[in-house]
């Protein structure tokens, strides 16, 4: 059933639900009138009715257009379509409070106005009472809409935290495992490999034949260069966690527009970085924003993200700053493996990476590394 309903909505388009209620509001002027209406009634009618298509952008001023109708006639749709629409707009309780109380005094005077005061007074209190409970009405289930919507914002929203506290275990335990490799790469295989170096060396030395002196020369070269190349991987796997295709091409300055455009953040770019810029530097800057731009999603919902990219004569470095979150937070745990791992890319480019609030109640993140680390 509700599968029927979520597919009616989006057969049907706000405009013409909108179009429903302006006609089902001048239907229910026309029927309380009985053609007894004056030009002042029915401008009021217009105006109040033809309001009701900006009450999606207006819904505070469309209330108050519907008020006019109201003191003429005993309408109902206009007025409360209006009190509906604000009370799924707004959070401010006293506003809407305000409003149902002045539905309910304007609903209860009688026009001429000085025909208010000069009947039964106890049936004029009874009168108020009665429109104020029937103005409660829309208020509390557009309330009860706005509340439904949140929270199902919030599932979604920890539903996607959950993803990914799961993508940062699953990154965790491969940095381990990583890390693990490498310090048996280097204990063992390195040791080994620098053993077999040294003794090719001492037989290059030593020998008297020219092939072998060829042959210890040629092994001494391997050897060397298989040390750079386990060198290069041991760095790779001590490297802080990230997704298993890691190994394969790594990202670069040149795919941080893709990054930001798939973020789901409205983020702007400026700046720029030396061209001459290393390969590690280029991923630790990417690393850094990526990090950056899940934070703002993950504990700052609705906030907007500024990155720029800056250098000078001696120094480099990026800033991610995000404003304050426009919609609460939902609290998480965090495993705060993505910040180590960032002051720890940092450090291998002889840097710093900080992290702090800012006084507009936002973050700001920032690494900070020397022109020239390698």
């Amino acid at each position: 059933m509700s599968t029927g309903r979520a597919q009616w909505r989006r057969r049907e388009p706000p405009w013409a639900v909108d179009a429903g209620l302006v006609v089902l509001a001048v239907l229910d002027a026309w029927i309380n009138l009985f053609d007894e209406g004056t030009p002042l009634v029915w401008a009021c009618v217009a105006i109040g009715s033809a309001g009701l298509f900006l009450r999606r952008r207006f819904p505070l001023t469309v209330f108050l257009l519907t008020l006019p109708m109201t003191v003429f006639m005993d309408v109902a749709v206009a007025p409360i379509a209006a009190l509906y629409t604000l009370a799924t707009s707004t959070r401010n309780r006293h506003l809407l409070v305000g409003c149902a109380l002045l539905h309910a005094a304007a609903s209860t005077l009688a026009w001429p106005l000085s025909d208010t005061f000069t009947g039964d007074r106890t049936w004029t209190l009874i009168q108020f009472a009665y429109t104020l409970a029937t103005a409660s009405a829309p208020v509390l289930f557009g309330q009860l809409v706005q509340a439904r919507h949140d929270v199902a914002r919030q599932l979604t929203e920890v539903e996607e935290a959950r993803e990914h506290e799961r993508a940062l275990h699953a990154q965790t335990v491969l940095a381990r495992e990583r890390a693990q490799l490498a310090r048996e790469m280097h204990d063992v295989v390195s040791h080994q490999v620098s053993l077999i170096a040294v003794q090719a060396g001492a037989l290059q030395v030593a020998a008297k034949d020219p092939d072998a002196r060829e042959a210890a020369r040629t092994i001494r070269s391997l050897s060397v260069n298989t040390l750079d190349e386990l060198r290069h991987m041991v760095t790779l796997l001590r490297a802080s966690g990230g997704k298993e295709t890691e190994l394969a091409p790594q990202p670069t300055l040149a795919d941080l527009q893709q990054l930001i455009a798939n973020s789901g953040i409205e983020t702007t770019l400026t700046g720029e970085l030396p061209a001459d810029i290393s390969t590690t530097a280029q991923r630790t800057v990417y690393r850094t924003i990526q990090e950056a731009l899940t934070n703002v999603r993950k504990h700052a919902p609705g906030a907007r993200a500024e990155v720029r990219l800056w250098h000078d004569a001696r120094h480099f470095g990026v800033t991610v700053t995000n404003t304050a979150p426009t919609r609460p937070a939902v609290a998480l745990p965090s495993s705060r493996q993505g910040q180590i791992g960032l002051r720890e890319r940092a450090e291998l480019l002889h840097g710093t990476f900080t992290a702090e609030p800012t006084p507009q109640g936002g973050y700001k993140v920032e690494l900070r590394a020397p022109a020239r680390s390698d």
